[in-house]
């Protein structure tokens, strides 16, 4: 592409080292399309003709053939796809092939590209995630009855549904997709005419190429145009955010299905064993989800790092936008898939839940509220309400089980209604709020999630 201003061939070590075509091929449906966009421009304006543009047209959809059929030969001299398509091009079409580079630089198209790919990543990994969403549902649905301990700091904190536990991963969910949104909208903007620093040469009709290529606007500045990578970034972001939730997602699994506190089973299918210990059954899919949560992270980390100290306009560091990406697509979409096979196939063991309801004083607040509602200020029923645990804990007690005499020993404003106060079930029923853990509340909740996931719409 640039043999004319050297005299010596590139060094083979040094060709391959900066070559990108055995990753960035994947963007080949992308560069093809922006190339049959171009070709059409040209057109517009005369720089080919329309016998020209046929020759060119027959040539590129053998190229296409040939890359989805996998039959492409690549050559040691392709530095990236868009030179290899080129080439082939020109391989087909003789040297009219070559008039597509008039007016345009590898900056525009390669930049063109990435955003293509990005928007339907972002709409891919949003689908997946809506299908995570679907799963939590469901079984939120099957499991509206039961009362699991709620923890904060890991410790027994207050009772709340099951249901009100998998719907809080659902709105992390929903702040991912708002998120993957931003990022696509970030990407919809067409840098093609930029050329390679000053704009195209050529006067191209940029905003019907927008239209063609499914762009909502045309880049204002052609310097940042070709440098910008801030939308690979902001996809980045937004996956790093779902891996994040997925991670949490992960651990609360793993601790719920733990023989400590067996709330939850998984299923065989998506679970492992022990190569030693016969009676394992262990939560890989949700450990490696866990673990590779990083590997999408450091990509975010190493894209942003290579941004920060980039003059204008174009420099070859920008090549390093492709693998981390690609890399992080690929693994949160795998991820997603795993969540969600395990969250659908996964059983919860009702009767253990209700075992673990007892002890850990988590209706302790609930004391305190009834003391509040017989006229005593908080700060002092939080301390009374402290005495009674203390006394629970000295004599191995819970809460429940305290008789009215023992109770009352504490304030004269505790009388026998309290002990309606003090059940796991009295206590979730009472937070009957807009986004409460009640059974109505959770209800409304499921509806809101059920109307948003079955508006059938990908939210991206």
């Amino acid at each position: 592409m640039w043999g004319g201003r050297f005299d010596k061939e590139t060094d083979l070590g040094f060709l391959e080292f900066s070559s990108s075509a055995s990753f960035d091929a994947i963007l080949y449906p992308y560069d093809i399309k922006c190339t049959r966009a171009w070709m059409g421009a040209l057109g517009e304006i005369g720089v080919i003709t329309g016998e020209e543009g046929d020759s060119i047209a027959r040539a590129l959809d053998r190229v296409l053939d040939e890359l989805d059929s996998g039959s492409f030969s690549f050559l040691p001299s392709d530095e990236d796809i868009h030179t290899a398509i080129e080439r082939r091009l020109v391989e087909l079409a003789g040297p009219v092939g070559g008039k597509i580079r008039t007016g345009r630089s590898r900056n525009d198209q390669v930049a063109t590209d990435m955003r293509m790919m990005v928007k339907e990543a972002c709409a891919r990994v949003a689908g997946s995630a809506r299908n995570l969403q679907s799963a939590l549902i469901a079984q939120a649905e099957s499991y509206i009855e039961v009362v699991v301990p709620g923890h904060t700091h890991l410790q027994q904190a207050q009772p709340v549904l099951f249901a009100h536990a998998l719907l809080a991963y659902v709105q992390m969910l929903t702040r991912d997709m708002e998120l993957l949104s931003t990022a696509a909208d970030i990407a919809d903007v067409l840098p093609l005419g930029s050329g390679a620093i000053a704009g195209s040469g050529f006067l191209i009709d940029r905003q019907s190429l927008a239209d063609d290529l499914g762009f909502s606007r045309v880049s204002e500045n052609s310097m940042d145009a070709v440098s910008d990578r801030d939308f690979v970034a902001a996809a980045l972001f937004a996956f790093s955010m779902v891996m994040i939730h997925l991670s949490r997602l992960a651990e609360q699994l793993i601790i719920w299905c733990s023989q400590e506190f067996g709330l939850v089973r998984l299923d065989d299918a998506w679970s492992t064993g022990s190569s030693l210990m016969p009676q394992k059954k262990n939560p890989d899919g949700a450990e490696l989800v866990r673990g590779k949560t990083g590997r999408v992270l450091g990509a975010l980390v190493a894209m942003l790092t290579m941004l920060k100290g980039l003059p204008l306009t174009y420099n070859r560091d920008l090549q390093e936008d492709k693998e981390g990406f690609f890399d992080a697509l690929d693994t949160v979409v795998a991820c997603l898939r795993v969540m969600e096979g395990t969250i659908r196939t996964m059983t919860v063991d009702a009767t253990r839940a209700a075992e673990c309801l007892r002890g850990g004083f988590m209706t302790a607040t609930d004391l305190a509220d009834y003391l509040v509602s017989k006229g005593m200020e908080f700060p002092e029923a939080h301390r009374v309400v402290g005495e009674v645990v203390a006394l629970c804990m000295r004599e191995g007690k819970d809460l429940g089980e305290l008789q009215g005499n023992d109770l009352q020993a504490f304030s004269e404003l505790i009388g026998p209604d309290a002990s309606g106060w003090t059940t796991p079930e009295a206590s979730v029923a009472r937070r009957n709020i807009v986004g409460g853990t009640a059974r109505e509340a959770v209800e409304a909740q499921l509806k809101a999630a059920r109307d948003m996931v079955s508006g059938g719409a990908n939210p991206v």
